[in-house]
């Protein structure tokens, strides 16, 4: 089967190796020459993603009747639609279903309109004057979010990012004026506890779901620094985590089923996987996020352990057919990015890193690379993460430290890692967390 697969990145990587596990012709589309996905592909091109001809000319040429798409901006400009006006079929979102991304009003609008568990307290705002008023007389404490796209870096939390009205305002005041996110700012209702992230493949009515994640976004070690699109995250052999029970996985299950149900009322069944993010509180799971496509970090978590054929699953995504159980290996995963100096700030970006792919693999682990670039037969760092490594065990623990015995084969002289992930102390610090909130 010919697939084509769009993206760049580590989680785009990812889905290329599960594809190419399955027997599939890949080709590919990325700004950024990827050497994983290049040793993979049969042919590929390199390109803006967001340039819809250029991707569509490529698909007629190689005649592709099915196609994959990882990040959310080509999702944004409808690259979904364009491929289907010429018959690629895609398991992944059209424009107007990706909307559950793409503007986070629309996902709490349809979330409050039919009712869904799981939503927060919120107000969306086009100008900074009203949005003032509101956080004079809210009651509660307050996340601050652009209500486009900002690569899982544009929350602001009050408490965490934000002490003072002051800092709320000149945060909102900085959306607006730099055109952050697009097309306004959203306030939601702070939610405590822990967070944890639900995936499954859709297929416009049917879900199946993913082991769940968690992941961190804080860029230092100790949950300390700004919010980065996520610096690494781990799984559990028994695909829950050790803090989520298996009822309260079941709500958050329950809640992604009532919106891609909602979505097909709405006439833009989804199609394609489906990112939930999760706050686990003493009241459940609440909704922080939903994703039109697989998370990045999260993706390298499941898509290492998953065991059926993951090109049957998009097929089956695109064509409204998943009606099977999909399977998972019973094992525990840690995944640690190796990202450039300054990664959340202002990165160090255009330095030579080297990978030992044997020795990490001889560590009982995988490497994805992100965002790189080949250049002059030199491997060269980008502004964002560069290379995920991800440790496989029986045990979390087991997984952590095959983990850390393979981040030696990634050798560069300006990278950062949070070595904490994963790690005993940190996930204890989860589950002791989640244990006084319950017990208060």
């Amino acid at each position: 089967m010919k697939v084509l697969a769009i993206g760049g990145g580590g989680r785009e990587h990812a889905a290329v190796e599960a594809l190419f596990r399955s027997g599939a012709e890949v080709y590919s589309v990325m700004k950024n020459a990827n050497p994983g996905i290049i040793s993979r592909s049969k042919k590929y091109l390199l390109c803006d993603e967001k340039d819809t001809a250029k991707v569509c000319a490529f698909a007629k040429e190689n005649d592709i009747k099915l196609a994959f798409v990882g990040p959310e901006a080509p999702l944004e400009v409808g690259i979904v639609d364009e491929l289907e006006k010429i018959g690629v079929k895609c398991a992944s979102p059209t424009k107007a279903a990706a909307r559950i991304e793409t503007s986070k009003s629309f996902m709490r609008d349809l979330v409050n309109k039919y009712k869904i568990d799981g939503n927060l307290a919120y107000a969306s705002f086009d100008n900074a004057k009203d949005a003032e008023e509101y956080v004079k007389n809210v009651k509660h404490e307050i996340v601050v979010k652009p209500v486009g796209l900002t690569g899982g870096k544009g929350v602001k939390v009050q408490g965490e990012h934000l002490h003072s009205f002051e800092d709320i305002m000149d945060y909102i005041n900085e959306i607006f004026d730099n055109g952050i996110g697009g097309a306004g700012v959203i306030l939601e209702e702070r939610a405590i506890g822990e967070e944890f992230t639900q995936m499954v493949f859709c297929d416009g009515k049917n879900i199946r779901p993913m082991p769940l994640v968690q992941d961190h976004k804080r860029a230092y070690e100790g949950d300390k620094g700004p919010n980065t699109g996520g610096m690494g995250s781990y799984t559990d052999s028994n695909h829950l985590l050790p803090f989520v029970t298996v009822e309260e996985r079941k709500a958050a299950l329950k809640i992604v089923q009532d919106i891609v149900d909602a979505m097909a009322k709405e006439g833009c069944p989804y199609k394609g996987p489906m990112y939930g993010q999760f706050m686990l509180t003493v009241n459940g799971p609440k909704i922080i996020e939903i994703n039109a496509r697989f998370g990045d970090p999260e993706a390298m978590n499941v898509l290492t352990l998953l065991k059926s054929d993951f090109a049957d699953i998009c097929y089956r995504m695109a064509t409204g057919t998943l009606t099977e159980d999909v399977e998972f290996y019973d094992q525990a995963t840690v995944c640690k990015y190796v990202v450039p100096e300054g990664y959340g700030v202002k990165s160090v970006s255009g330095k030579e890193i080297s990978v030992d792919v044997e020795g990490i693999e001889g560590c009982g682990s995988k490497v994805y690379f992100a965002n790189v670039d080949q250049k002059d037969g030199k491997l060269l760092t980008g502004t964002s993460r560069s290379i995920g490594v991800v440790g496989i065990g029986s045990t979390i623990d087991e997984a952590e430290k095959n983990c850390e015995k393979a981040l030696k084969f990634v050798k560069c002289d300006h990278m950062a890692v949070r070595h904490d992930i994963g790690t005993k102390a940190l996930v204890q610090k989860r589950v002791d967390h989640m244990k006084e909130l319950r017990s208060a």
